[in-house]
């Protein structure tokens, strides 16, 4: 009766504690226990002897009655406890003594929270994390023996012997009964366990990228105190539920206060888990942004220092280890090295998943071209960039193997594989957001080119080895010329030229604008005797409608067309590359006439209506929008003289600026390029600065 009493006292007194624990009064009374020495204890020996302890202890009541509790020793696992008795023995006595603390106390009815501040108390020397483990430690001692009779009482005469004593087979004989309990236990015993290795882990997270005083550590550390008391508590009332079943009757085995008391821990120490692993994730989140910006600094540095050759550049660039080969070879789709590259200009393919058909083809064009020509020193890698903040999931698998399967060069064997540190530096350094870009690193790392894409779509090979010098060059030997518009594209139309054919370029949507139009050119063309081919090169961004058009065109014969739409797509990416080419290069539409025919012929395409532009040898080129050159063309009987003394293209010029007007509306639209959209762009026609509006746009065209 006497016991019974001091049962109900110590739980009242432990659920008052219990219900204050947060209070200021209660942190002080921990932390006047702590007074560390500086004494360093390796705590991984203990904690690995413990996991063992409890693993082995694990199946609980349930393996005592089924008789699943036995392990078979490997040699490995006995080396490697017997490695550890050298550290351990320095231990022994102070787990001994908080042993003997945890079964003494508990079985004489003293309150948990004083066994808890006593054993603080005795291990008030050392660390927080090894006051845990040494605790942990000293009930596993308890713990361990206790099942290790239990397993073993059965089969061992010296076990059976000692089982009698503390009873323990009435505890299996009651084992339904007492299941909750043990349970109960075991769940609070595995909660301590997380709760030990986590605050283990903040111990060893590297000291050069986060110190005790950095906030998500010390956020962390002011927690841990308060942990060590509770995961001491819970042991101690582990320990105490242990002791208070020896020697018990049914009747009292069977009440639920204890289950209830440990359930109780157990999610409060569940909490406290959930606390310091959300500061953990916090610590690694600032380690990792320090080492991507120690790893960030480093690539600045490592480009701002010349090389002899270009490895340490491109291993920083595309895998820094050496444990994997971190290229697939795109002709043999097989793993290779990075010194493939060596001593090599390097065509870096930056770009997302969302690379066209028609780019891959094309560039694969120009890449198989400059195959067959070894003084065209270079190879081209693509480095794919995804949004790190999106999963990485089997679409986006699927989608990167279908291009890298398209692609003959080299190829990064995974994106993951890429530093973050590293993809932070293309898109800030290097601008790149969401149009892929070209960076050209020549045969010793140094960038030679931002992005020589423009000068590769323009020009291929011809541009080797796709320097901003060479870029400058060819440009000083260009002018606005048919070849310059179709070069590389159609071979045709360069060959009806060179046999003096008058050639017509005409687009935009309109069928009805484009039946008109081409009807009515061949009207004048024979009024005027002259030879006229026409092509239609259709709108840029809008395949479907261009492709029924093509298809309307090449049936009812109302001129030539394109019919692989890619020579399309490439006609008008040419024409966006050369304005951004001039641009980069510092030339305006003031100052330059390719550009200002450039920006011409965008905002053509920008327009609702259609265009034309007629052009013969050097005469020059003449062109318009839909309505003013179909009102030129109605009216060839007024300067069809003209025509005859002049040449047909430079009266078809003149009488189009006779019909022109101060009065227009002319668009430009432009794919956004991070850094590469100008702040001003005038008129074409007039002059005069256009006003800036943004366009978002999808298109699955």
């Amino acid at each position: 009766m006497q016991q019974q009493q001091q049962q109900i006292v110590k739980r009242t007194a432990d659920r008052r504690m219990f219900s204050s624990s947060d209070d200021s009064a209660m942190m002080k009374q921990i932390q006047s226990t702590h007074a560390p020495d500086g004494r360093e204890v390796d705590v991984k020996p203990t904690m690995l002897v413990i996991e063992e302890i409890l693993r082995r202890a694990s199946p609980g009541i349930e393996g005592v009655i089924n008789g699943t509790h036995a392990h078979a020793d490997t040699f490995e696992e006995k080396a490697t406890l017997l490695g550890f008795d050298g550290m351990l023995e320095l231990q022994a006595y102070t787990i001994h003594k908080v042993s003997c603390e945890l079964e003494c106390k508990c079985s004489g009815g003293a309150d948990a929270h004083g066994s808890t501040m006593a054993i603080l108390n005795m291990l008030s020397s050392y660390t927080w994390e090894a006051k845990i483990v040494l605790s942990l430690a000293a009930f596993s001692v308890n713990y361990g023996q206790f099942w290790l009779v239990a397993q073993l009482y059965t089969t061992n005469p010296l076990a059976k012997s000692v089982a009698i004593l503390k009873q323990l087979p009435d505890i299996v004989e009651h084992s339904k009964t007492l299941k909750s309990q043990f349970d109960a236990a075991s769940n609070l015993i595995k909660a301590v366990m997380d709760v030990t290795k986590c605050i283990i882990k903040f111990q060893q997270l590297p000291s050069n990228y986060i110190s005790p005083e950095t906030p998500p550590m010390s956020v962390a550390m002011a927690l841990v105190p308060t942990a060590a008391y509770w995961l001491i508590r819970s042991l101690v009332t582990c320990a105490s539920q242990l002791t208070s079943l020896l020697g018990m009757s049914h009747q009292h085995i069977t009440a639920t206060t204890e289950a209830w008391e440990i359930s109780s821990l157990a999610h409060k120490v569940q909490n406290i888990h959930e606390h310091l692993t959300t500061q953990l994730g916090h610590c690694h989140q600032h380690i990792d942004e320090k080492r991507h910006d120690e790893y960030f600094h480093m690539l600045i540095r490592l480009f701002e220092t010349p090389h002899i050759d270009n490895m340490k550049i491109l291993k920083a660039l595309l895998y820094s280890k050496d444990d994997m080969l971190p290229l697939v070879d795109g002709t043999t789709k097989t793993r290779v090295s990075i010194e493939v590259l060596r001593r090599k200009s390097v065509l870096l393919l930056i770009s997302d998943l969302d690379l066209s058909t028609e780019q891959l083809l094309v560039l694969t064009h120009i890449y198989n071209e400059s195959r067959a020509k070894p003084e065209l020193h270079y190879d081209l890698v693509w480095i794919p960039i995804q949004d790190r903040s999106i999963p990485w999931n089997d679409k986006h698998q699927q989608r990167f193997e279908q291009l890298q399967t398209m692609m003959p060069w080299y190829t990064i064997h995974h994106p993951t594989m890429l530093e973050p540190a590293v993809v932070k530096y293309i898109k800030e350094v290097w601008h790149f957001a969401k149009k892929q870009i070209l960076v050209v690193l020549d045969p010793q790392g140094k960038v030679a080119c931002p992005n020589a894409l423009h000068m590769v779509w323009i020009w291929g090979n011809l541009a080797y080895p796709f320097t901003s010098i060479k870029e400058e060059a060819l440009w000083k030997s260009e002018t606005w010329r048919l070849e310059l518009l179709v070069d590389g594209i159609d071979p045709d139309m360069l060959e009806w030229a060179a046999q003096g054919k008058y050639i017509c370029l005409y687009g935009g949507e309109d069928i009805e604008w484009i039946r008109r139009f081409t009807s009515t050119a061949k009207a004048v063309a024979q009024a005027a005797q002259i030879d006229l081919k026409m092509v239609y090169v259709g709108k840029h961004n809008s395949k479907e409608r261009t492709g029924r058009n093509i298809t309307t065109i090449i049936t009812d014969q109302l001129s030539h067309a394109w019919t692989d739409l890619t020579f399309i797509w490439y006609f008008w990416t040419r024409l966006e590359s050369m304005f951004y080419s001039k641009m980069q290069h510092g030339k305006t539409i003031e100052n330059d006439q390719i550009a200002q025919e450039v920006l011409t012929m965008l905002t053509f395409d920008s327009s609702d209506r259609g265009w034309a532009l007629f052009c013969i040898g050097t005469d020059g080129i003449a062109k318009a929008k839909g309505d003013t050159l179909l009102t030129t063309l109605d009216e060839f009987p007024k300067w069809e003289e003209d025509a005859k003394v002049k040449g047909f293209v430079p009266a078809l010029q003149d009488h189009l600026e006779h019909l022109h007007t101060p009065l227009h509306c002319n668009r430009l639209i432009l794919p956004g390029i991070d850094g590469g959209i100008p702040e001003m762009v005038v008129c074409a026609e007039c002059g005069r600065p256009m006003e800036k509006y943004f366009m978002y746009r999808c298109c699955v065209d």
